[in-house]
């Protein structure tokens, strides 16, 4: 075979190669407006994640019969991967003080905390538990008091059974004796007030207890939601006696919420939950999911600067962090 024929052999061969190469530049350079505008989202909701603070994080363990459970110790994982400041971990029948304390040191370089609600497992309005929590823990991670929430009258008398016991906060118009405190012991030892789910009503005769008795950070929990939905007038009477407003990251996009924190101020709100997808399988903190709902907040009129304000540094506020 001839010099010559291989020379020709070799440039069809090479040619061709050019040319498979400069269709598959083509092509990558045409496909993503898609791929690039969910990079550009994954890339927002990194930048928004990133010292985020998460006051609503719930661990309950989940009854045996439960298709979809609450977060565990993958999504705090995530958190902390994630750049997240810090996480307020929930239970709604047991203490999370001294699950915050045994977490911390396997997950360092995440700001753990917990709480207390006021619910029936855990004793109702139990003043001894609250002042356990606050000066019997070592490194202090208990930082937050629930009001009842899932055991009020309102919620009782609305469940399967109607007739079963409940958690009171109030009679005929005035806060209970051990209510008040509460409200001193959490004053007392600097802790969060938070209204959990009583009614909207009570939630302010609370909050001006609290503020009463020295109080000085407290949380109207997810006020436009659930048995203590407050109407946008009474979040604003809150705020003015120094309440932050929290919002759920889930659903404030919709039915006019993100109008309700436009008259609040953003100022005055947070956001909490940050599960992206909550239908099986759920994702916990999906970057592409947060830079998408950046964007919303942002044709709604909200700027970075508001959207750092309620992910990053009101829920550190309201929880007395610096």
């Amino acid at each position: 075979m001839s010099r010559a024929f291989l020379s020709r052999d070799w440039n069809r061969r090479a040619l061709g190669m050019a040319l498979v190469a400069i269709v598959i530049a083509l092509g990558l350079l045409a496909r993503p407006q898609v791929g690039a505008a969910q990079s550009n989202r994954e890339a927002d909701g990194a930048r928004l994640l990133k010292g985020a603070l998460d006051l609503h994080f719930h661990m309950d363990p989940w009854t045996p019969g439960a298709l979809n459970g609450q977060a565990g110790i993958a999504e705090v994982r995530l958190a902390r991967l994630r750049g997240m400041r810090g996480l307020l971990l929930k239970d709604h029948n047991e203490p999370t003080a001294q699950l915050a304390y045994h977490l911390r040191p396997e997950v360092p370089g995440l700001e753990l905390y917990g709480g207390f609600v006021l619910n029936l497992p855990n004793g109702g309005v139990n003043p001894a538990g609250v002042e356990f929590m606050a000066t019997h823990i070592k490194g202090e991670p208990g930082r937050i008091v629930w009001m009842p929430a899932g055991d009020t009258e309102k919620e009782v008398r609305a469940s399967k059974n109607p007739n079963g016991p409940y958690v009171a906060v109030s009679r005929n118009g005035e806060l209970l004796p051990e209510v008040k405190q509460v409200i001193a012991i959490i004053a007392k030892h600097g802790l969060t007030l938070a209204s959990g789910h009583v009614l909207a009503e009570e939630a302010l005769m609370i909050f001006r207890e609290a503020k009463r008795q020295g109080v000085q950070h407290m949380i109207a929990t997810h006020a436009f939601d659930l048995a203590g939905k407050m109407t946008v007038e009474q979040m604003q009477e809150a705020a003015k006696l120094g309440v932050f407003i929290e919002f759920d990251y889930r659903n404030t996009l919709e039915g006019g919420r993100t109008d309700a924190i436009r008259k609040v101020g953003p100022q005055f709100s947070f956001l909490s939950e940050f599960w992206t997808k909550v239908s099986a399988p759920k994702e916990y903190g999906g970057l592409e999911g947060v830079g998408a709902f950046a964007e919303a907040m942002r044709s709604h009129g909200f700027s970075d600067r508001e959207l750092d304000l309620m992910f990053k540094d009101n829920p550190a506020k309201a929880l007395g962090l610096k």
